[in-house]
């Protein structure tokens, strides 16, 4: 099937281009992750699960740009003038092993990303059951993504078209059911978090540090959502659009990640220093105020949080008691 819009080498070109810029911001952003998740921790307190997975995006991200400049190279470069077809019908080959690989690059990155965002589901609402969906529908964007790559390295040099019918309609289910997924999840997600925020705020008189967390959430889940969503208009419409947008998606899965731990650091730290920074009463005062508690009180109880405060993002700092003062019960 002919596509339409920009030419497909100059679309390779320019989302080669645009993908670089982007990973390298998302390389300064996985700096950012690192040095957040490790600054002044003991290695034992380190969030090693979260550190696993922000490492796992970064290596495939940099693996998928490597591969599109390789391909870039074998279609303008290598294969230019031997190539039937030039450039532009070795890149629309999707039997050529760089793009199965890129593309398994891309979905296993989708697979990681959107895992992530269920497991958070799961430990907010302490509920198998909330994440039944969710999880159905990951396992559908798998069998989708693995199928759609065995389709396109068993097809022909002949036939081997993107907008071929039946890789057509795997690639569109697999575009249809990511967007699902991240959705429901996210929503799911923000929810909770918004909700024990609001119940929590009522009870205490400090100000909560969730709804920047919550912000957050939703700016990445809506950039991500927007992204597949023009990828998947562009593919429909068979536009070589498509080729542009589906490379950007790859740095901009992990910038999101990124700013989501980036984000909680912050607010961690944030937290941590306002309770440092509590004005501190003497020892004469103190100990007034604690004979005069203990006449109209026989017993106070003092409960110390011993998790990070962030529903729902790993264990960070499980040996620390929190920076709040204890509430008298």
């Amino acid at each position: 099937m002919a596509a339409s819009g920009i030419p497909l080498d100059a679309g390779t070109l320019m989302s080669t281009v645009l993908e670089g810029i982007l990973y390298g911001f998302s390389i300064l952003l996985f700096i950012g992750t690192i040095w957040s998740l490790t600054h002044k921790q003991r290695i034992r307190d380190i969030n090693r699960p979260i550190a696993v997975v922000a490492i796992l995006l970064c290596m495939l991200s940099t693996a998928h740009i490597i591969v599109d400049i390789v391909r870039v190279e074998y279609a303008f470069v290598r294969y230019r003038s031997t190539y039937p077809g030039g450039p532009s019908a070795f890149l629309a080959d999707v039997s050529q092993q760089t793009y199965v690989l890129k593309h398994a690059f891309y979905v296993l990155q989708t697979l990681l990303a959107d895992g992530v965002v269920i497991y958070r589901c799961y430990t907010v609402w302490q509920s198998i059951w909330i994440i039944i969906l969710p999880s159905m529908l990951w396992c559908s964007v798998a069998v989708t993504g693995v199928i759609g790559l065995y389709c396109a390295a068993q097809s022909g040099s002949d036939s081997g078209d993107i907008y071929a019918q039946v890789l057509a309609n795997w690639v569109t289910a697999f575009f249809s059911l990511t967007i699902a997924t991240n959705l429901l999840s996210s929503v799911l997600l923000v929810y909770r978090i918004w909700s024990i925020e609001s119940n929590a705020s009522t009870a205490r008189a400090t100000k909560g540090t969730m709804m920047p967390i919550v912000r957050v959430l939703v700016d990445t889940a809506i950039l991500y959502s927007v992204v597949l969503f023009i990828a998947l208009i562009c593919f429909v419409c068979t536009n070589n659009g498509e080729v542009v947008v589906l490379d950007m998606i790859m740095p901009i899965v992990s910038i999101a990640f990124y700013m989501v731990l980036i984000r909680i650091a912050i607010a961690r730290k944030n937290r941590l220093y306002s309770g440092i920074s509590m004005p501190r009463r003497t020892t004469s005062e103190a100990g007034q105020e604690s004979s005069r508690q203990n006449a109209m009180k026989p017993l106070q109880v003092h409960i110390s949080q011993l998790n990070d405060g962030t529903p729902g993002f790993g264990k960070g700092n499980e040996d620390q008691l929190s920076p709040y003062p204890a509430e008298p019960v």
